[in-house]
Protein backbone atom coordinates (compact mmCIF):
# COMPACT_ATOMS: atom_id res chain seq x y z
CA UNK A 1 0.00 0.00 0.00
CA UNK A 2 1.73 3.73 -0.88
CA UNK A 3 0.11 5.82 1.63
CA UNK A 4 1.78 9.27 -0.34
CA UNK A 5 -0.27 11.93 2.27
CA UNK A 6 -2.94 12.27 4.81
CA UNK A 7 -6.48 13.14 2.52
CA UNK A 8 -8.82 13.94 5.37
CA UNK A 9 -9.81 13.50 8.54
CA UNK A 10 -13.02 13.06 10.23
CA UNK A 11 -14.15 14.92 13.60
CA UNK A 12 -16.83 14.02 16.00
CA UNK A 13 -18.01 17.79 17.27
CA UNK A 14 -20.80 18.80 19.83
CA UNK A 15 -22.02 22.25 18.32
CA UNK A 16 -21.17 22.08 14.06
CA UNK A 17 -21.63 25.40 13.59
CA UNK A 18 -19.35 26.85 16.40
CA UNK A 19 -16.63 24.27 15.14
CA UNK A 20 -17.14 25.24 11.43
CA UNK A 21 -16.64 28.91 12.90
CA UNK A 22 -13.13 27.91 14.73
CA UNK A 23 -11.40 26.07 11.84
CA UNK A 24 -12.82 29.00 8.85
CA UNK A 25 -12.42 31.96 10.87
CA UNK A 26 -9.09 30.71 13.41
CA UNK A 27 -7.28 28.52 10.48
CA UNK A 28 -8.72 29.83 7.03
CA UNK A 29 -10.91 26.66 6.33
CA UNK A 30 -13.85 26.73 3.57
CA UNK A 31 -16.20 25.48 3.44
CA UNK A 32 -16.97 22.90 0.51
CA UNK A 33 -20.88 22.21 -0.58
CA UNK A 34 -20.80 18.35 -0.68
CA UNK A 35 -23.48 17.39 2.46
CA UNK A 36 -25.55 14.91 1.08
CA UNK A 37 -29.39 15.99 0.67
CA UNK A 38 -31.46 15.34 3.52
CA UNK A 39 -28.33 15.07 5.64
CA UNK A 40 -28.22 16.52 8.82
CA UNK A 41 -25.33 17.91 11.10
CA UNK A 42 -22.40 17.72 9.11
CA UNK A 43 -20.02 19.90 6.98
CA UNK A 44 -16.85 19.04 4.97
CA UNK A 45 -13.86 21.80 4.65
CA UNK A 46 -10.72 22.17 2.61
CA UNK A 47 -7.94 23.79 3.71
CA UNK A 48 -7.05 27.16 2.04
CA UNK A 49 -4.05 26.01 -0.44
CA UNK A 50 -5.04 22.07 -0.33
CA UNK A 51 -6.09 20.60 -3.59
CA UNK A 52 -7.67 17.98 -1.45
CA UNK A 53 -11.35 17.60 -2.23
CA UNK A 54 -11.94 18.33 1.35
CA UNK A 55 -9.63 18.09 4.36
CA UNK A 56 -11.84 17.78 7.46
CA UNK A 57 -15.56 16.00 7.66
CA UNK A 58 -17.14 17.44 11.06
CA UNK A 59 -19.56 15.67 12.50
CA UNK A 60 -22.46 16.83 14.99
CA UNK A 61 -23.31 14.90 17.93
CA UNK A 62 -24.92 17.35 20.31
CA UNK A 63 -24.26 19.25 23.32
CA UNK A 64 -24.16 16.95 25.92
CA UNK A 65 -20.81 15.66 24.12
CA UNK A 66 -17.99 15.57 26.32
CA UNK A 67 -14.39 17.23 25.65
CA UNK A 68 -11.92 14.64 24.39
CA UNK A 69 -10.40 12.62 26.94
CA UNK A 70 -7.93 10.90 24.86
CA UNK A 71 -4.45 10.55 26.07
CA UNK A 72 -5.59 11.67 29.56
CA UNK A 73 -8.37 8.90 30.58
CA UNK A 74 -9.61 6.99 27.11
CA UNK A 75 -7.31 5.93 24.23
CA UNK A 76 -7.83 7.98 21.10
CA UNK A 77 -5.83 10.40 18.28
CA UNK A 78 -3.74 12.53 20.11
CA UNK A 79 -3.47 15.24 17.09
CA UNK A 80 -3.32 15.34 13.06
CA UNK A 81 -0.56 18.14 11.41
CA UNK A 82 -1.09 20.19 8.87
CA UNK A 83 2.02 21.62 7.11
CA UNK A 84 2.27 25.37 6.37
CA UNK A 85 4.45 26.90 3.68
CA UNK A 86 6.69 29.39 5.07
CA UNK A 87 7.55 30.69 9.02
CA UNK A 88 5.64 33.57 8.31
CA UNK A 89 2.55 31.40 7.96
CA UNK A 90 3.44 29.59 11.26
CA UNK A 91 4.09 32.97 12.84
CA UNK A 92 0.46 34.29 11.76
CA UNK A 93 -1.59 30.80 12.64
CA UNK A 94 0.43 31.36 16.14
CA UNK A 95 -1.15 34.77 16.75
CA UNK A 96 -4.36 33.49 15.72
CA UNK A 97 -4.46 30.58 17.95
CA UNK A 98 -3.61 32.85 20.74
CA UNK A 99 -5.60 35.32 20.47
CA UNK A 100 -9.03 33.03 20.88
CA UNK A 101 -7.12 30.45 23.51
CA UNK A 102 -6.43 28.00 21.59
CA UNK A 103 -2.70 27.57 21.51
CA UNK A 104 -1.55 25.23 24.00
CA UNK A 105 2.11 24.60 23.27
CA UNK A 106 5.26 25.05 20.31
CA UNK A 107 8.09 23.09 19.94
CA UNK A 108 11.52 23.04 17.99
CA UNK A 109 11.96 19.27 16.88
CA UNK A 110 14.93 20.47 14.77
CA UNK A 111 14.16 19.66 11.33
CA UNK A 112 10.06 20.69 12.15
CA UNK A 113 8.92 23.59 13.69
CA UNK A 114 5.63 23.15 15.86
CA UNK A 115 2.65 24.72 17.39
CA UNK A 116 -0.05 22.84 19.08
CA UNK A 117 -3.47 23.96 18.97
CA UNK A 118 -7.28 22.69 20.43
CA UNK A 119 -10.38 23.19 19.36
CA UNK A 120 -13.64 23.82 20.97
CA UNK A 121 -14.18 20.15 21.48
CA UNK A 122 -10.56 19.76 23.02
CA UNK A 123 -9.52 17.84 19.68
CA UNK A 124 -6.07 18.78 19.34
CA UNK A 125 -3.79 19.16 16.06
CA UNK A 126 -0.38 20.35 15.32
CA UNK A 127 0.84 22.84 13.13
CA UNK A 128 4.19 22.43 11.70
CA UNK A 129 6.76 23.87 9.20
CA UNK A 130 9.69 21.27 8.00
CA UNK A 131 13.03 22.61 7.13
CA UNK A 132 13.49 22.42 3.63
CA UNK A 133 15.79 19.21 2.60
CA UNK A 134 18.85 21.63 1.12
CA UNK A 135 18.78 23.47 4.72
CA UNK A 136 19.42 20.31 6.67
CA UNK A 137 22.58 20.56 8.57
CA UNK A 138 23.93 18.44 11.56
CA UNK A 139 22.29 20.34 14.19
CA UNK A 140 18.84 20.43 13.03
CA UNK A 141 19.29 16.43 12.48
CA UNK A 142 20.42 15.95 15.95
CA UNK A 143 17.73 17.91 17.59
CA UNK A 144 15.06 15.50 16.34
CA UNK A 145 16.09 13.44 19.43
CA UNK A 146 14.75 16.15 21.93
CA UNK A 147 11.89 18.82 22.53
CA UNK A 148 12.94 22.14 22.50
CA UNK A 149 11.55 25.49 23.12
CA UNK A 150 10.53 27.29 19.88
CA UNK A 151 11.84 30.34 19.35
CA UNK A 152 9.66 31.47 16.20
CA UNK A 153 11.87 35.10 15.31
CA UNK A 154 14.94 33.05 15.71
CA UNK A 155 13.82 30.33 13.25
CA UNK A 156 12.50 33.30 10.80
CA UNK A 157 16.19 34.79 10.97
CA UNK A 158 18.09 31.32 10.66
CA UNK A 159 15.98 30.40 7.65
CA UNK A 160 13.81 33.41 6.66
CA UNK A 161 10.06 33.62 7.03
CA UNK A 162 9.44 33.38 3.40
CA UNK A 163 11.89 30.38 2.68
CA UNK A 164 9.50 27.70 1.54
CA UNK A 165 9.41 24.86 3.70
CA UNK A 166 9.59 21.15 3.21
CA UNK A 167 11.65 21.21 -0.15
CA UNK A 168 12.89 18.27 -1.01
CA UNK A 169 10.89 15.89 1.74
CA UNK A 170 7.03 16.73 1.65
CA UNK A 171 7.21 18.84 -1.15
CA UNK A 172 8.96 17.63 -4.29
CA UNK A 173 12.63 19.68 -5.35
CA UNK A 174 12.32 21.34 -8.73
CA UNK A 175 13.81 19.43 -11.35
Amino acid sequence: MGIHRLNHAVLYVSDLERSVGFYTDVLGFRRVPMTPDGFRGAAFLQAPDSANDHDLGLFEIGAGAGRSAAGRSTVGLYHLAWEVDTLDDLAATAQRLAAVGALVGTSDHGTTKSLYGQDPDGLEFEVVWLVPADRLDDAALAARTRIGRLDLDAERRRYGGQTRGGIGISVPAAS
